[in-house]
């Protein structure tokens, strides 16, 4: 048991270990997806969270230390992110031609996620700032935090909410549409991206390349409707209620 413990600190110390720790166990968490025959709510994301947390917690591992290793990750999000113009590329000319509704279910995708948030915070007796937080819940984490930030609410608050949102999303979301009979994958894309970005555009892309490639395309738009449009309302919303 000491030789056990005298490799684990000394594993422990490099930061490479935590980078292939997340990779091990995300990988394992698509393998208990995929035996589940693929079900949402053995969603990837949500399962590798669950054990890391625990794994960190047994290990008193403090948040910094394994990002010292897992920021290879992050870093290489912009690039995945770049990389979502492929399949947008292949839906180019139906892209075109849906403009018109596409822009009617943004705008009103984004501001019934950022108001509703606001507004139901606010009548269980939020804080102001803890509203401000929740209002950009539905965008990708670094912008999401970038406007929370600049309207005075907390980002760390804000990037937990939104990884719960997007979990919530992947897990619930084409359920939810389909029950409500909405079976076109553009359709079901385009939501997902809306309501849950990343993490529930990684769901799309596991229904079709199709849905991927809406869900990519109204994740990114809702990161710069939202970025511009809450610092313009919000403020004016508070006010008018006296905050």
């Amino acid at each position: 048991m000491n030789a056990a413990n005298e490799i684990w600190v000394y594993l422990a110390a490099s930061p490479l270990i935590w980078l292939a720790l997340t990779l091990v166990v995300y990988r394992g968490a698509q393998e208990v997806q995929r035996r589940g025959g693929g079900h949402p709510i053995l969603n990837p994301v949500l399962i590798s969270v669950a054990v890391l947390v625990v794994i960190l917690t047994l290990t008193q591992t403090p948040y910094a230390r394994y990002f010292d290793g897992a920021q290879f990750v992050h870093f290489l999000l912009g690039p995945a992110t770049v990389a979502l113009a492929v399949p947008l590329h292949g839906q180019l000319s139906r892209l075109v031609a849906l403009w018109r509704p596409l822009a009617i279910a943004l705008a009103a995708g984004s501001l019934a996620a950022a108001l509703s948030a606001y507004a139901i915070a606010g009548l269980m007796g939020a804080s102001l700032a803890t509203q401000l937080s929740l209002a950009p819940k539905s965008v990708t984490t670094p912008i999401a935090m970038g406007i929370a930030e600049r309207l005075g609410g907390l980002p760390s608050l804000t990037a937990v909410l939104v990884i719960l949102t997007g979990i919530l999303g992947a897990v619930a979301g084409d359920g939810l549409l389909k029950r409500l009979r909405v079976t076109d994958d553009a359709s079901i894309g385009f939501a997902l991206g809306v309501a849950s970005h990343g993490i529930g555009t990684a769901r799309a892309f596991q229904i079709s390349e199709t849905a991927g490639a809406f869900a990519a395309l109204a994740m990114g738009l809702n990161g710069l409707l939202t970025s511009i449009a809450l610092p313009l309302l919000l403020p004016w919303i508070a006010r008018l209620l006296g905050h």
